[in-house]
């Protein structure tokens, strides 16, 4: 008996040592030589009050995670740079012109020649590796092209070109890959992204002479126009194509969405994000760890509002013609000037990976667009 359990705690020791270990927690959420970026906590005090100081913080946070991106990692992605450029260009009038090193970042990425791609399937799937950077690259340096120099520049038709060449044949670029809520999740919010790159860029879709480019665009139209939504999100999001391509979504449709964005206002003030869709919904092919980080949440089953639809829903508003007067923004507004902590940034809690909380770094990019929508970055 003495020597089983000898054998049993040897065993379970031999089990223990061989068990991965769980990744230890980063010192901070960007860093390079010169910058470091603290991470991203729900107990970092916030702002005494908001104003031109928590401006200057918000715009300086969006900066430093940016280059320190580019300087570590170079890679375009949808959770730093990517917002960043598709971003910050439309608030130069307020905060100086956006980082030229980052724009550098994405233009070396654009390929010389623009090749047949090859289309991949996997797990029944079928789509093009790759998709949703050359739309993020694309987004970024079109809209680079329209807030910063007024005009379309070579390798922003190139990359509009190459992300094009990415298309599925049904007309939607389809979303396959790690989900990185709320970017990466449906095809909808994929093909949305990719209209607005489009849409951008200076010129390119009105001077489209290519039949094929012509082709590919009206295809990926009608897929927008009559893909059945997977979730509420996806049902909102309707309300971003409409401002881009007003021409597909008819005024009783955006009347409906904006009746459904303004049911799912809290008492707060406040929009969360996870209210838009059920966990499973999010992705067609959704990880058990995110499925689990989701649910362990404390306000799982009643979530909080959040930095982030908050100011995405204030810019959908904006967009389709809502004053910035409106009970609803006004009440948006005062929620996230409340909720802007000391460093700058609008925090968040995050819904796909927790140590690095990048959703944070989106939330505060669409918060300073949402306020200077509404005039409110003086």
């Amino acid at each position: 008996m003495k020597h089983a359990f000898l054998l049993l705690l040897i065993t379970s020791a031999a089990f223990a040592a061989d068990a991965p270990k769980p990744k230890p927690k980063p010192e901070f959420q960007y860093q390079t030589e010169g910058i470091q970026v603290s991470l991203p906590t729900a107990d970092e005090p916030k702002v005494k009050a908001f104003g031109p100081e928590t401006i200057k913080a918000a715009a300086k946070y969006l900066d430093d995670g940016a280059i320190c991106w580019v300087r570590e990692k170079t890679c375009v992605n949808c959770h730093t740079t990517g917002p960043y450029l598709s971003e910050r260009p439309a608030l130069s009038k307020q905060l100086g012109t956006p980082l030229e090193e980052v724009l550098a970042d994405f233009v070396k990425t654009v390929p010389a020649e623009v090749k047949p791609q090859k289309e991949t399937e996997k797990d029944g799937i079928k789509y093009y590796g790759g998709s949703w950077t050359s739309i993020w690259r694309s987004m970024g340096l079109a809209e680079w092209d329209k807030h910063v120099t007024g005009k379309l520049s070579a390798h922003t038709e190139r990359s509009l070109q190459e992300m094009f060449a990415r298309q599925s044949a049904n007309g939607s670029f389809v979303s396959f890959g790690e989900v990185e809520i709320p970017h990466i999740t449906t095809d909808f919010e994929l093909t949305l992204q990719a209209a607005r790159a489009a849409t951008a860029a200076p010129g390119w879709l009105a001077n489209l002479k290519d039949p094929e480019l012509l082709a590919r665009v009206e295809k990926m139209k009608a897929w927008l126009r009559n893909a059945p939504p997977k979730n509420d999100f996806d049902r909102i999001l309707r309300l971003q194509l409409a401002h881009y391509m007003p021409e597909l979504v008819p005024q009783t449709q955006r009347d409906a969405v904006l009746a459904l964005l303004s049911s799912k206002q809290h008492a707060d003030g406040g929009w969360s994000l996870r209210d838009t869709s059920a966990v499973n919904d999010w992705h067609f092919k959704m990880s058990d760890t995110v499925v689990k980080l989701i649910n362990g949440l404390p306000d799982a089953a009643k979530p909080e509002s959040d930095a982030y639809m908050t100011a995405f829903a204030i810019v959908l508003m904006r967009q389709n013609n809502i004053p910035a007067s409106d009970e609803r923004i006004q009440r948006g507004l005062k929620w996230l000037k409340q909720e802007q902590r000391v460093s700058g940034r609008w925090w968040m809690q995050s819904l796909y990976r927790g140590n690095y909380s990048y959703i944070t770094y989106i939330a505060t990019a669409q918060a300073l667009k949402a306020l200077a929508l509404c005039d409110e970055l003086h």
